[in-house]
């Protein structure tokens, strides 16, 4: 598949802050990819500057070919955008909203209106056409972000924390609908701070921190090739003092945060015999998951 982005040792600083540093990836045609990271670690620098919404002060970068940014504002009209916040135009319809907005495409307005019920009906908002946008519920709202990105019928959409707020039916319809677009072969860059979002969705992951990509691939490459294939999480207030006891001759490795221990194993049973020696713990057996890798690459301090 032909890359509809490329970037070579990108690197942007704000004074003296470093905030995407000698960052270097190429997204494929018609793929889910997840650019992943803690807070701070530049994912929506780097989207503004694949965008074309920022220069950079070193680096290359192509969208469709097109040098960004030098010729980012013809790069742009195949692109949609989901940013991080609603920015939708609360004096207007939900109808209204998506017309004006194609119209910035240089869309005339008969094929906008084609293309309402289909988007509409993409959104899952066809009744709700002709409301205004402040009585419409957070989901919605995010659905017709959403739906708004598509009006140009683009090859590629960027995706900023698509599902942030959103309760559980909302996510789960907006993943359904991100699966559709990638089957109908667009391409989805997807900024996200839910692992199983991105372990769902994405074909291929970057995990950043500190403006660098320190690790690539998909959900099960990064999962197989940085983490041991099972975790035993060991929760009460005497698990920190029986980890520090006990932990280190039945698991590879293991950490404590807060009342819970997470064993990180080749193979459990040993642990698991060694548990049932202390009914006073509790311990959830499961494998590696994504959330698993991201903590181990980027570590579990808060970032403000």
């Amino acid at each position: 598949m032909s890359a509809v982005i490329s970037a070579c040792n990108l690197r942007k600083c704000y004074g003296d802050q470093v905030v995407v540093d000698g960052l270097s990836l190429s997204i494929r045609r018609g793929e889910c990819f997840g650019l992943l990271g803690p807070n701070g670690a530049g994912k929506t620098t780097t989207l503004r500057l694949m965008l074309g919404l920022i220069e950079p002060d070193a680096g290359e970068l192509r969208l469709f070919g097109h040098a960004v940014p030098q010729q980012a504002r013809a790069a742009r009209l195949r692109v949609g955008v989901v940013p991080q916040v609603d920015n939708l135009d609360p004096d207007f319809t939900v109808a209204e909203n998506l017309l004006v907005y194609g119209r910035y495409f240089g869309m005339t307005d008969a094929a906008i209106e084609a293309r309402l019920p289909e988007l509409l009906e993409f959104a899952n908002l066809a009744h709700k056409r002709d409301v205004r946008v402040p009585t419409l519920s957070g989901g919605m709202k995010r659905r017709l972000t959403l739906a708004r990105a598509l009006v140009n019928d683009p090859e590629i959409i960027f995706l900023d924390e698509p599902t942030t707020g959103l309760d559980p039916q909302a996510r789960h319809l907006i993943w359904q609908r991100l699966r559709e677009l990638t089957a109908r072969g667009k391409t989805l860059l997807l900024t996200t701070h839910f692992m199983d979002e991105a372990e769902r969705l994405c074909h291929r992951l970057a995990v950043m921190d500190n403006g660098r990509i320190i690790s690539e691939g998909s959900p099960r490459e990064l999962i197989a090739t940085n983490i041991e294939p099972q975790v035993v999480e060991v929760f009460g207030e005497q698990a920190a003092a029986w980890a520090h006891s006990h932990a280190a001759h039945h698991a590879q490795r293991f950490e404590v945060s807060g009342e819970t221990v997470f064993c990180y194993v080749q193979e459990a049973q040993s642990l698991l015999q060694e548990l049932q020696q202390h009914p006073h713990l509790r311990y959830l057996h499961r494998p590696a998951n994504l959330e698993d890798v991201f903590l181990k690459l980027t570590g579990r301090e808060m970032r403000e």
